[in-house]
């Protein structure tokens, strides 16, 4: 039998509306190490952005190496496996390998080739308990344009390319894993969005290459006892049980005030693997008023009144707040206002909307042109493509683009 914890999407350095998470991410971070201790974990596995910036800060890398020490002082044995995300610089994270190797500390950024084939040793991590090897992990980050087979190759049968590429990807890596394995329960890690999971609004990026959003939950193969997935922010179970988002360990977005944080207890042992979710509290409240539905702004002062929260909380303990209002009677100023009477309580605003006005049936209301910094590179290229050629790029040139957009 063999224990391990599932987590990841740590998104170490990030703010959320201008407020810095650092003391919420020491106090989970501290309840991480606990659980390592009180659950016996053999194995830990951090399924992809660990940081939310590329060029994290130093005090974020300091934060993530301070942590990783503490983890193997906790458990010495315990083997821990990290792979890159979106929003992590692979190189970065994978640079001081030599030094994480000997706490046991397995980092894998891009998929590593030789002579065109995988290099499945950098991939197949095994885990050890007392006993010996219990299980194998292979180790999948982010699927950049640079980690898939050419998508030009790809480009002649039906279906997305993306999706084949994918599919494809995961295929090498197990026929190479195949012949190490051993029969040992084998976990797959992956980042990336599977269909059928849940999105949260303004934390996660669309990120699969060639336009496309979600794979199917098949391009895993079937014969791995837990898929360990990173990117989604709620924890989630996608088609069956053993293919699992865990979520991240706070709310990264105003979107996920009502989610349930944790991490994922994984049991191997000779059935299927056991599953458990593991709750993480909160370090700061999140907050929504009203709690359902919206309010005039005349009632904002008393319902934060009715908080009867203490105003000398220190302001990184102060709860982050969401706020509804009801369009009607709303004066053009309203935000301003909002903020002023918001200054005389100890609350973050960090998410502020107005319940939509219902358009005419015959005349809908228009959809704002989104601004530059909100489109995404690909569409961006795809329309002065067109623009420039007169029809929409194929495969081929939708292949060197991801590929420069890699290397850039």
């Amino acid at each position: 039998m063999i224990r391990v914890l599932h987590t990841g999407d740590w998104h170490i350095g990030q703010s959320l509306r201008g407020h810095t998470r650092e003391r919420e991410h020491r106090l989970v971070f501290a309840r991480l190490e606990s659980i390592v201790v009180e659950r016996e974990v053999d194995a830990l596995v951090v399924a992809g952005d660990v940081f939310d910036s590329q060029n994290p800060s130093g005090e974020a890398q300091a934060l993530f190496y301070g942590l990783l020490l503490r983890l193997h002082r906790a458990r010495p044995g315990m083997t821990i496996v990290i792979t890159a995300g979106n929003h992590d610089a692979a190189g970065r994270l994978e640079a001081p390998r030599p030094l994480l190797d000997a706490i046991g500390v397995h980092v894998i950024g891009n998929i590593r080739r030789r002579d065109g084939a995988i290099d499945i040793a950098r991939h197949l991590v095994p885990l050890k308990t007392s006993g010996g090897v219990a299980a194998q992990v292979l180790a999948v980050s982010y699927p950049t344009a640079a980690c898939l087979p050419s998508l030009a190759t790809l480009a002649e049968a039906e279906g997305s390319p993306i999706v084949r590429a994918v599919r494809s990807l995961y295929e090498q890596l197990f026929e190479a894993a195949l012949p190490r394995l051993d029969g040992l329960p084998l976990v797959v890690t992956g980042h990336l969005h599977v269909a059928g999971g849940l999105e949260s609004e303004g934390a996660e990026r669309r990120i699969l290459v060639g336009g496309e959003h979600a794979v199917p939950a098949d391009v895993f193969p079937a014969e791995a006892r837990y898929i360990a997935l990173g990117h989604l922010h709620k924890a989630q179970g996608i088609g069956r049980a053993s293919v699992r988002y865990c979520g991240s360990l706070i709310p990264l977005s105003a979107a996920e005030q009502p989610y349930d944080h944790g991490v994922t207890l994984v049991t191997l042992d000779g059935g299927p693997a056991r599953i458990e979710h593991i709750p993480i509290a909160r370090p700061v409240a999140f907050l929504r008023l009203p709690t359902s539905g919206d309010m005039p702004l005349s009632e904002l002062a008393d319902r934060l009144a009715a908080l009867d929260l203490d105003p000398g909380l220190p302001q990184d303990e102060r709860p982050y707040l969401q706020i509804r209002l009801s369009r009607e009677g709303l004066s053009a100023g309203y935000r301003a206002e909002v903020d002023r009477i918001a200054e005389g309580f100890p609350v973050r605003v960090v998410d502020l909307r107005v319940t939509p006005q219902a358009a005419p049936a015959a005349e809908p209301e228009p959809v704002p042109a989104a601004r530059l910094a909100e489109r995404d590179p690909e569409d961006l290229f795809r329309l002065a493509f067109a623009r420039a050629r007169g029809a929409p790029p194929e495969p081929a040139h939708l292949d060197v683009f991801h590929r420069v957009r890699a290397e850039a």
